[in-house]
Order: structure tokens, then sequence, then C-alpha cells
């Protein structure tokens, strides 16, 4: 039957194939599993729920807009920081659903699954008529992504990206370019120089990949 309308979230761990041919199976496994139990332990203070699992993205279903944007961007740019910084991806739509045995379907499933595919890791966008809902998050504001074309969705959607107040100007942090892990150049295991350019890694194994290969990796 359909369901009373509800904010469907899609997060996933941006580059976890290339992760996982860096580290193997059993560190990706691991790592999916902590951003599991990570999520799951934000959901009841805004009384969401995890609906299932996708691969590496997760499927969430949160009441309200304003709590599924704060969430998302905890998710995005916090809760995964003590895990070697995962870039993180999130994208969210406001809309009735249909529920059948604790899954949901239907138009506004598909398009935040449209929506999240648009994000980059550490990014947060939310449909035009979800940011329209809840203009005011606090200590949150909007940037607009366009008109975006989606797959499978008739007419161009409008799209924002939900921003934390205050963020840096500098732009997001480096991405470990072997396996699309977020780094910290301070912290970074690793730095090389390729044709000017400086790349950091989060760890010796992914700088003597680049090492060998630095066009593959490069481009």
């Amino acid at each position: 039957m359909t369901d009373s309308a509800a904010t469907f979230a899609f997060a996933d761990i941006a580059g976890f194939t290339a992760l996982t041919e860096a580290h193997g199976d059993e560190a990706a496994f691991a790592l999916m599993a902590d951003f599991i139990k990570a999520v799951k332990t934000e959901l009841p203070a805004v009384r969401g729920e995890l609906v299932k699992t996708i691969g590496d993205a997760l499927m969430l279903r949160i009441p309200d807009p304003g709590d599924a944007i704060v969430l998302g961007l905890r998710i995005a740019n916090e809760l995964m920081l003590d895990h070697g910084a995962p870039a993180v991806r999130v994208g969210l739509h406001h809309g009735p659903a249909v529920e059948s045995e604790g899954d949901y379907f239907g138009a506004s499933v598909n398009l935040a699954a449209r929506v999240s595919a648009l994000a980059g890791g550490g990014e947060v966008l939310v449909t035009g008529s979800t940011a329209a809902l809840v203009p005011e998050v606090e200590g949150v504001f909007y940037e607009s992504r366009g008109r975006q074309a989606l797959k499978n969705i008739a007419e161009p959607v409008e799209v924002f990206a939900a921003v934390p107040m205050g963020s840096s100007t500098e732009g997001p942090l480096p991405v470990d370019p072997v396996c699309r892990m977020v780094v910290d150049p301070d912290r970074a295991a690793g730095r090389l120089i390729h044709d000017g350019e400086a790349y950091f890694f989060c760890s010796l194994a992914c700088a003597g990949t680049f090492a060998h290969q630095p066009e593959r990796f490069s481009a």
C-alpha cells in the first residue's frame, strides 16, 4: 500500500570498487560493516530506518526532510573520519512510496537513487522540491546545481547541494587516486609529484601502485 511521504536517502562509499581492488576484500568488508554500524547508530534520533543495503549503498527512510538533510551531511562528512575517511556521498528526495514487506518502491525512491548517483564524495544532493519543504535548516545552506537530466526520469530535475555553514572555502580534501579514499594532506602516508601535480596517498601500498603506473591513475 502507499506509505505516507518520507525522505528517502541513498548513501554509499564513492569509489568502493577501487578501494576493494587496492586494499582487498576483507578490508573493504570491514569498512562497509563499520559504515553500516555507524549509520544505524544515528537513525533512532531521527526516527529513521535502514531499509536495505545494495552493494556498498545504504537505502534510508527518514520522516522529516530537515532531519534527513542534517543526517546526510553527518554521514557524508563526519561518521567515517576515524575509519580512514572514505569519500561518502548522499542523495535525497522526499515523497510517497509503496511499502511491501519492509521495502519501499516508486518514483520517489527511484529519484533519490538517481540524485545520489550525481553526488561526488563528501557531497549531499537534494531535489529542489525537497529543499523547498525545508528552506531554512539550521547550520545549512543550499547551492544550486541546476536542472539535471536523470536516467529514466522524464523531465530534468532541479538539484541543490546541502552545504554546512562555515565549511572550508579551500575546497574538498584530496582523494587518493588509487583507492579513492579521502586523504588529509597533513596525515597522508605518502605524497608524489607527477606532471607538476601533487598526489596524496592513504598508504604506502597505494603510493607504490601509483608510482608503477602513474598514467593509469592521473588521467
